[in-house]
């Protein structure tokens, strides 16, 4: 096999391709159906100009009738009246228009036989087309039905594009998630350990800190609180006395007149 044939068998097949997945097989029916349509109202209108074609052969051989009947009066007058001459000339043209007569009569009986034909024509047609419009529009509700199970079966199955796209992202969201929940226990158990300091607490640090921290605060407090009680033990005494001498003022005030 020549390149250029390889090319060519190349370019067709994907072209078929191509054509075989933009063909929607409703659209190709309508299309078919237009088209019988079209043919159709094509038959009728060559019924319709048949039927006229003999229509005006009958009109002109009903002239030609009439004229030979005015012609055989003519001649039949003349005899009447001794004109030999002009009854012979009235049925030499009643003779001429007898031959046209008969001419005309075999075209209408041809129009007629085609016309006849062409109706049958027409009805036979006319019925292929109601067929085929039945069949159309039964392929195209059951192609619609197949096509809607597949795309739920797709759908329900995730291999359609848009729900294999809604199954990504859906995979995608709960990745980040996981992610992101796996980060904050991280910091979290760095930051009990004290790897990381927590910068939104005052004097933030590890556990070690805030504990040392918090016994020393105990510390200090005990320390203060013992300091008090040390320098409220000297007032206590002195406010004793203090209270141990008044009544001996009051008795002095009460004996002095």
């Amino acid at each position: 096999m020549s390149l250029m044939k390889r090319i060519s068998l190349i370019f067709r097949s994907k072209a078929n391709r191509a054509l075989d997945r933009a063909e929607d097989p409703r659209e190709t029916l309508d299309y078919s159906y237009q088209r019988q349509q079209d043919l159709l109202v094509k038959v009728r209108r060559g019924v319709a100009d048949v039927a006229t074609s003999r229509k005006r052969v009958e009109l002109q051989v009903n002239q030609l009738e009439q004229q030979q009947a005015k012609l055989q009066a003519q001649a039949e007058k003349a005899i009447g009246v001794g004109r030999e001459d002009l009854a012979r000339e009235a049925l030499t043209r009643k003779s001429g228009l007898t031959s046209q007569i008969n001419d005309l009569k075999t075209q209408h009986a041809q129009l007629q036989g085609e016309e006849e034909k062409l109706t049958l024509a027409q009805q036979r047609l006319q019925a292929k087309v109601e067929a085929f419009r039945t069949r159309k529009e039964t392929i195209k509700a059951t192609y619609t039905a197949a096509e809607a199970q597949t795309k739920i079966n797709e759908a329900m199955s995730g291999i359609g594009e848009e729900m294999g796209d809604v199954g990504l992202a859906i995979q995608r969201a709960e990745d980040k998630t996981a992610q992101m929940q796996a980060r904050a226990g991280a910091i979290d158990e760095l930051l009990a350990s004290g790897a990381l300091e927590d910068v939104s607490q005052i004097g933030g640090g590890d556990d070690i800190s805030r504990e040392l921290d918090a016994m020393s605060s105990e510390s200090d407090v005990e320390a203060e609180l013992a300091q008090l009680k040390s320098k409220s033990q000297p007032q206590a005494i002195e406010g004793t006395d203090i209270l141990a001498e008044e009544p001996q003022k009051e008795s002095t005030e009460d004996g002095t007149p």
